[in-house]
């Protein structure tokens, strides 16, 4: 799915080729809630809510969109989307349910920072912080107006997390200093 172009000490950039992932948008003044909220819709979507009335393989990642950072009482508008599984990249059921929608990503590069725990705002706001203070240390070229919360885990694990923050890399991926 995808190729580490290069290794920092404190990230990894790579290359995610194209492809289909179902979504959701959701207005929140907290990530938190927008995140529930359309975990449940991506979640009906494939256990059946959806024209073909087919189940639906759930796989990882999930992917949450982060627009710029707001006042703390400011809505904000968060995208979570769900990787599709290779049976149903080229042509995936249609959904029913009109907030969520079929979405076919073009190739892209981020530059990505792993962490354990939860992925909770407090702390992807403080992972995607630390990554962009060492993307700027190293000059390496990234679109600073929005980020990716990324989690791997099922919500029943418990321990032994594995979560990302992904930053759209600018041109070519930048792993050293100046």
């Amino acid at each position: 799915m995808y190729n580490v172009t290069c290794k920092a000490d404190t990230y990894e950039a790579r290359h995610y080729g194209s492809s289909t992932w179902v979504t959701t948008k959701v207005k929140s003044c907290s990530m938190d809630y927008a995140c529930y909220i359309a975990f449940k819709r991506l979640y009906k979507y494939i256990c059946g809510e959806n024209e073909a009335g087919k189940t639906i393989e759930m796989t990882a990642p999930v992917v949450v969109k982060v627009g710029e950072e707001k006042w703390f009482w400011e809505e904000q508008e968060y995208e979570m989307s769900f990787l599709l599984p290779r049976d149903c990249q080229a042509n995936p059921p249609k959904p029913t349910n009109d907030e969520v929608f079929i979405e076919r990503m073009p190739a892209f590069d981020v530059y990505v920072r792993s962490y354990g725990g939860w992925m909770f705002s407090m702390s992807d706001s403080h992972q995607n912080g630390e990554l962009m203070y060492d993307l700027m240390k190293n000059r390496a070229p990234f679109i600073p107006d929005c980020h990716f919360g990324v989690g791997y885990n099922s919500p029943n694990v418990m321990l032994d997390r594995h979560n990302e923050v992904w930053v759209i890399a600018e041109g070519k991926p930048v792993c050293y200093g100046p």
